[in-house]
């Protein structure tokens, strides 16, 4: 592939990253590379060297990135909500709804939990992450129930987007008055 210099590309710093979550979804990140991101990302392999210090500061940062973004649609989806019960309806929109929920989020995802189980200092971008989600969620729930939807919200997207037969949506609509009660 031969690459075409562009003096002036603004968004190269963040083609390089989403090339980066592309790879880790593609790759794994045992198997993640300059060369591969680069390659995806149109740039040449001198660019990587130049926004980042190596392949963990651009992990880092592409992760973080990725949880913000994530972050940022979690609360949005929770600040259309006016009560309670709206809270829920949100809370079964993130696990079941096209935007949070996708198998492409969810393989970035694992590949954070993955990483950061190795690289404790990425522990922090979870940490934060988790934190963020469970704010949203004190708006309309105590601490306990706001880090109790938020557990469940993980762990029932991983099950939404993987089994044969998903909860449906009425399933999931009562689970989540279970655990606000």
């Amino acid at each position: 592939m031969t690459l075409s210099p562009r003096r002036n590309d603004p968004d190269r710093r963040a083609r390089i990253l989403q090339a980066t979550l592309d790879m880790l979804v593609e790759h794994g990140v045992s198997h993640i590379t300059h060369r591969k991101i680069a390659e995806a990302a149109g740039v040449s392999l001198g660019s990587m060297t130049y926004y980042f210090d190596g392949i963990e500061s651009l992990l880092n940062e592409a992760f973080t990135q990725f949880a913000l973004e994530m972050s940022n649609s979690y609360r949005s989806r929770l600040e259309q909500a006016r009560n309670a019960d709206e809270a829920c309806e949100a809370v079964v929109d993130m696990i079941c709804g096209e935007e949070i929920a996708t198998s492409w989020n969810l393989q970035v995802m694992y590949q954070l939990y993955a990483y950061a189980n190795r690289t404790p200092a990425l522990k922090i971008i979870m940490q934060d992450w988790m934190s963020r989600s469970q704010q949203a969620l004190e708006t309309f729930f105590d601490p306990i129930t706001a880090r109790t939807l938020d557990a469940f919200v993980e762990g029932m997207t991983l099950h939404y987007v993987t089994d044969r037969q998903p909860m449906s949506r009425e399933d999931l609509t009562r689970m989540v008055a279970k655990i606000v009660r």
